[in-house]
């Protein structure tokens, strides 16, 4: 997935205000909390937390099928 310019601030804003965002990747949806994003292998990823458990989890944002800031 590409993002454009308004989805990448919004991500932004996300990882800076604590809010949630949806992603889906291959049929998956994952609720996640973004803390940070990151270059790794030259690719962009976001590093979250799963608001319910806790656990660290990755997202590498050409891996995703679509992604939406909640609120």
């Amino acid at each position: 997935m590409r993002l454009n310019t308004m989805q990448y601030d919004a991500l932004e804003a996300a990882v800076r205000d604590g809010r949630r965002v949806v992603v889906v990747r291959r049929g998956t949806e994952f609720i996640i909390v973004p803390a940070r994003l990151r270059q790794v292998k030259g690719r962009d990823a976001i590093e979250a937390m799963h608001p319910t458990t806790g656990d660290t989890m990755q997202f590498i944002l050409d891996d995703l099928d679509t992604l939406e800031v909640v609120g």
